[in-house]
């Protein structure tokens, strides 16, 4: 089939770029598909021969935004001055793109397009063109998601919206514009923040277009089974809570959980939030997942007005990636999808920690019976030895390790299980999960009914995981050089002198590995060989002091200014005396989603003064 002209300088380089890629990724069928593609507003001819003729595309072009009354005031950046930008990322079955960032106005200036690949494993096998009729079963929705980058690197989620894409299989050629418009998350999820111009495409051309009258029969008998399935669960929830209550009447003050909020103000059962979830060959190893998660930033969901209270918003994955921050229940939900996806029993725990905080965690049950606790946020690991109430006096008890105080409820994608046991205290808590008098576990049947997979399901399906795009040597280079900078003008500032040792810096990088291995690993290592390089480093009469440090961000006058604030790090750079040389490494360990852990050490050696 022979590619209208006009069509040939918009779609070119896009599918070249797509091709090139997929012929990489035939060869190594386990490599995760390519999550981002860029065109150019002005691309070069289309050759023929640059695009699979049995594969079916959708072509997404996001044509610029209006109506974003916040920025209505927002001046127009200067060449080369840094200012706020909107970035949009998508995720269509398993493929993930985002648009070059823009700077936030009024009129945000996107123009990007995305050559989305309608196809899945069974679909498009080579010998058929997927018509209209079967794309039409497809229901997998476009899922987007604005972000906003401030000045500082910080993120904000915008907004978050699933596109109906199949409107353009009863548009007229094949085309059709659409005005989505886009609305706020948590508390004003029902408040528009602006409008984009999508236009879809369907590629190569459909021979046949579906009626609309068919289209919307299809759309409305989806919405109908879906809140069919939807009001049975909730009847069902209903009554299973009943029962619970009638246990025993306290169970109706202990964090039971069925529902959570996504980021656009819906109800969702808690057990959607999480499945297993595969990092492909980003991941190695169930600690490696815990200590990635770890890395990702930590933020409880913002409240307008006072109070303290806390808003509730269990974003969606891609909301989470893409914003690259969350709060507990995020960091909870993906370290136990990834837990499951390691082959893992796994399942998030909901609860209290110290002071009666609400707290969510992770939980694992190995075939031998042991309980390990994992906390999404810092990656630790507890083995749970629960505590005898019965016991003699004398009876030694075990130590509470964990920070965890009271738990109502466990979940997956399979199971909710109810705690309704005398006490909710995790101390005396007995995890035998198959012991209905212990734990009250929920219909598996009700949750499958709403959990995918399922083509009726309201639930968004998980975008893949994306490899890293920081070069850690590059990285690591950098933070040091401007670090170095940063210490000389400080020192410089209280009139005194820096003398840089390369050779002490260098000598530094063997500690950090190690930290890193041991937040990853728990297993410390090295350390006898780099407190012997240190030794032989410092000559006799002479002073080391060290400081080392971890941060999730790569910013070294942010970090330096975190630094400054501890009274050993300012003893080191401030240090004066005689013979005095400082020394500072940096070194960035990249995870998937640009994820970083950044170690810096910053160091001196003087002569000690009696």
């Amino acid at each position: 089939m022979s590619l209208p002209p006009e069509k040939a300088s918009e779609l070119k380089q896009i599918i070249r770029q797509q091709l090139v890629k997929d012929v990489h990724e035939k060869e190594k069928t386990s490599a995760p598909k390519p999550f981002t593609h860029f065109v150019d507003r002005e691309p070069a001819a289309l050759k023929k021969t640059n695009i699979d003729p049995t594969r079916r595309y959708l072509y997404l072009q996001v044509l610029g935004g209006k109506a974003f009354l916040e920025h209505l005031q927002e001046p127009e950046p200067l060449p080369g001055q840094t200012c706020s930008t909107f970035t949009l990322h998508l995720h269509f079955r398993n493929q993930r793109f985002h648009t070059k960032p823009v700077p936030c106005a009024c009129e945000p200036d996107f123009h990007d397009g995305f050559l989305l690949e309608v196809h899945k494993e069974s679909l498009g096998d080579g010998s058929k063109m997927v018509d209209a009729t079967t794309m039409l079963s497809i229901c997998d929705p476009v899922h987007m998601v604005l972000i906003k980058t401030d000045t500082f690197g910080e993120t904000t989620l915008v907004a978050s919206y699933f596109l109906e894409w199949r409107s353009v299989l009863a548009a007229e050629n094949g085309v059709t514009n659409v005005a989505v418009e886009l609305l706020g998350v948590g508390t004003e999820s029902k408040v528009s923040v602006g409008v984009l111009n999508i236009r879809l495409e369907m590629y190569p051309q459909l021979d046949k277009t579906l009626s609309p009258e068919v289209t919307n029969t299809q759309f409305a008998l989806e919405h109908m089974k879906t809140a069919e399935k939807e009001r049975l669960f909730l009847a069902y929830a209903k009554q299973w809570w009943k029962e619970y209550l009638q246990i025993r009447p306290t169970h109706n003050v202990r964090l039971v959980k069925i529902f959570a909020q996504d980021e656009n103000g819906v109800n969702r059962p808690v057990c959607t939030y999480v499945r297993p979830f595969r990092a492909g060959r980003l991941l190695d190893t169930p600690r490696q997942a815990a200590r990635f998660v770890s890395v990702l930033g930590y933020e409880r969901a913002p409240v307008i007005g006072g109070g303290g209270g806390k808003q509730e918003q269990w974003c969606t994955l891609l909301a989470f990636l893409s914003r690259n921050k969350g709060d507990c229940e995020d960091h909870a939900n993906l370290l136990c999808s990834l837990l499951l996806g390691f082959g893992l029993q796994a399942f998030v725990c909901v609860g209290t920690k110290a002071k009666g905080v609400p707290h969510t965690w992770v939980m694992t049950c190995g075939t031998a019976g042991t309980i390990t606790f994992w906390e999404s946020l810092t990656g630790h690991r507890y083995i749970h030895i629960p505590v005898n109430p019965d016991a003699p006096p004398l009876v030694e008890q075990p130590k509470l390790q964990h920070p965890y105080r009271t738990i109502g409820c466990i979940f997956n994608h399979q199971k909710f299980l109810g705690n309704c046991q005398p006490s909710d205290a995790v101390e005396v808590c007995v995890f035998d999960l198959h012991d209905e008098s212990k734990w009250k576990p929920m219909s598996e049947e009700a949750i499958k009914s709403v959990c995918p997979p399922g083509n009726t399901s309201s639930v968004p399906p998980f975008p893949p995981l994306c490899a890293s795009t920081v070069v850690a040597p590059v990285a690591s280079n950098m933070v040091e050089l401007q670090l170095r900078t940063l210490v000389t003008e400080h020192r410089k500032d209280l009139g005194l002198s820096t003398v840089w040792d390369d050779h002490l810096s260098y000598l530094l990088a063997p500690a950090l590995a190690a930290y890193e291995l041991e937040r990853i690993t728990g297993v410390s290592a090295g350390n006898e060989e780099f407190q012997d390089a240190i030794r032989r480093a410092v000559p006799d009469g002479h002073t080391f002091k060290g400081f080392p440090i971890q941060f999730g961000y790569i910013n070294a006058r942010r970090a330096f200014a975190t630094c400054l604030r501890s009274p050993l790090c300012e003893e080191i750079v401030c240090c004066r005396g005689d013979q005095v040389k400082l020394a500072v490494r940096a070194r960035v360990f990249p995870y998937p989603e640009s994820a970083c852990a950044v170690w810096i050490m910053f160091a001196c050696k003087y002569r000690s003064v009696l």
